[in-house]
């Protein structure tokens, strides 16, 4: 009686291990872009046009819920300066090269976001260039390979820590944040920036220095 009381309970123990763990996964695969082509819609679309839109690439105003030919156009261009199959269709490749150097609509907010609190009173130069320094981490071993992961780190922006992240940026920092997508980098790869008046770090003068700009050192 004992040895199958125990087999039972191990049995239920079993299904429930099983079932805590297909929750997840089963809540993953449908978080994944679907493959869109030409004619399709839906709400991954508009996320498709979005992060193609802050690459310079879909040139719409309104972005939709519909794949349409300049969406098609867009993604074939797209694909063409990545090496990708130049066939319009937004599959699992497409999808994974365009998030590595886009944002989503939130991801494009946070990064603002931490423009205007870090940097509002520097050069747009200067703003330009402490968004790449974000998006150069992402790339980098040792941080985090989300926009928001990177950002939010623990110790890794001052204006996070002390609550000025979550001021409300103007126009400029969004301008900042989509010119440093498309590529921009006034900070030449840097990892790090800090301002030489206040930096009470040792550490970050350790740091090999590459440039300065306004009141920032930036350096790897």
């Amino acid at each position: 009686m004992i040895n199958n009381h125990i087999m039972r309970r191990s049995i239920i123990y079993i299904f429930a291990i099983i079932i805590a763990f297909a929750v997840p996964i089963q809540a993953v695969q449908a978080a994944a872009p679907a493959t869109l082509r030409y004619g399709d819609s839906g709400v991954d679309v508009p996320d498709l046009q979005f992060r193609l839109k802050t690459l310079g690439y879909f040139n719409n105003d309104a972005i939709t819920e519909f794949y349409g030919k300049m969406t098609e156009d867009a993604v074939r261009r797209f694909q063409a300066d990545y090496g990708l199959k130049k066939d319009g269709i937004a599959g699992e490749s497409t999808w994974t090269s365009l998030k590595k150097v886009s944002a989503n609509e939130r991801e494009l907010n946070l990064l603002a976001r931490i423009i205007y609190a870090e940097a509002r009173g520097e050069s747009y130069k200067g703003q330009v260039a402490v968004a790449a320094v974000v998006l150069n981490r992402l790339s980098a071993p040792g941080f985090p390979d989300t926009i928001e992961g990177v950002i939010e780190q623990s110790g890794a922006f001052t204006a996070v820590d002390d609550g000025q992240y979550y001021l409300q940026p103007d126009s400029q920092s969004y301008r900042a944040a989509t010119d440093a997508l498309r590529g921009e980098d006034p900070s030449r790869g840097a990892l790090y920036y800090f301002n030489p008046k206040t930096a009470t770090s040792k550490w970050i003068w350790s740091r090999q220095q590459i440039v300065t700009i306004g009141n920032h050192i930036f350096a790897k």
